[in-house]
């Protein structure tokens, strides 16, 4: 009895949630396209804001994927985001062709590096369809090749942790040099248009905030699917005894694989609805601290839940907007301090004391 009452809860819980993103994927832009001096107008500057946190929000949904049900604690995760912001810039990039400072059919930092030609790794990236696919497949097949790599060589705990961080630093210290052509320093900025529409006018804006919510809910709805299906709970069986479940039969490496590689496209989806929302996409955005960060909004929502890191990941960056507004030079002990806090008073995080709350209630 206390079984289904828990399970009519969540269900009732995963629609609440669905109500709300529904809800605020269309009310917030019918409040900013208000007149200004309307008390309902919701201002231009929070639009991209809350845009860029449901972009998080489907990147903690990936890591929640890995190391929440899968136990896999991948700390290299910003670097399948930052590929996918990558191919969206590249995009932006080639559509202003010839309408830069240099008026050259060449992006603007390549002219002002002297390069002669366009690298054959941009090519195609001057057509939207190309450009999306490729910001799907590219991080797919990098999460690909390296999970079966390190998977198949049972490489686990935090040995896996280190050595994907380590692929992240080698990927962003590649990405530093001018001479890979994606900007260096500077990474890929200045972007103007999508699809033909000003990226900084409030309709394209207020579109892509609509996208993204969009993108999020399909991304919560393919977690679901997956983890209430056999596959989710054989997941589970080999987060919580490896050894057992491949004693019976199941192929660890392939289901670790599968869910490794499905979580770094979702990242990439992330990193690309990011970057014309922000502006700018540059190898910071593939640092380990980058990738840390995404682990915690998982730790801090209350990983093994699917909603519990998209709460993570709103309220560790609102929070991270405010202090550095007001405290910038505080913001990263209050991120260790809230880290440590929930590690040792809230171990399932704040869905997890929700529903601790709940069940006393009862």
């Amino acid at each position: 009895m206390r079984e289904r009452l828990l399970q009519i809860h969540s269900r009732r819980a995963w629609l609440a949630v669905g109500v709300v993103f529904l809800a605020g994927g269309v009310l917030i832009p019918v409040l900013n396209a208000l007149p200004e001096s309307s008390a309902l107008h919701f201002p231009d500057y929070l639009v991209p804001l809350f845009g860029k946190f449901l972009c998080f929000g489907i990147a903690a949904l990936g890591m929640d994927m890995v190391w929440g049900y899968a136990g896999i604690l991948s700390l290299g995760h910003a670097l399948f985001f930052a590929m996918g912001g990558y191919g969206m810039g590249m995009y932006l990039m080639r559509s202003i062709a010839g309408e830069g400072v240099y008026r050259s059919d060449l992006p603007d930092f390549m002219v002002f590096l002297d390069w002669k030609k366009l690298p054959w790794y941009w090519e195609g990236f001057q057509h939207f369809g190309f450009a999306v696919a490729m910001l799907l497949i590219v991080p797919g097949v990098i999460a690909l090749v390296f999970g079966w790599l390190t998977f198949r060589s049972r490489i686990k705990g935090v040995y896996l942790s280190i050595v994907t961080q380590a692929l992240t630093y080698a990927a962003m210290l590649l990405f530093f040099q001018n001479a890979t052509g994606f900007g260096g320093n500077n990474g890929l900025t200045d972007f103007k248009d999508i699809l033909g529409f000003n990226v900084q006018a409030p309709t394209t804006r207020a579109a892509l905030f609509v996208s993204s919510t969009l993108a999020l809910m399909l991304g919560f709805i393919i977690c679901r699917v997956v983890v209430s299906s056999k596959f989710g709970k054989v997941l589970v069986a080999i987060r919580d005894a490896e050894a057992r479940a491949r004693f019976l039969g199941y192929r660890v490496e392939a289901y670790k694989l599968f869910v490794f590689t499905l979580s770094a496209c979702m990242a990439g989806v992330a990193g690309a609805l990011y970057v014309p929302q922000v502006g700018i996409i540059n190898p910071s955005e593939m640092s380990p601290a980058a990738s840390i960060e995404m682990a915690i909004w998982a730790a801090v929502g209350g990983r093994g839940t699917l909603v519990g890191p998209i709460i993570g990941a709103f309220f560790v960056n609102g929070a991270k907007s405010w202090f550095t507004q007001a405290f910038p030079e505080f913001w990263l002990y209050a991120l260790g301090a809230m880290f440590i806090a929930v590690t040792l008073f809230l171990p399932q995080g704040i869905v997890g004391l929700v529903r601790q709350l709940l069940e006393k209630r009862r």
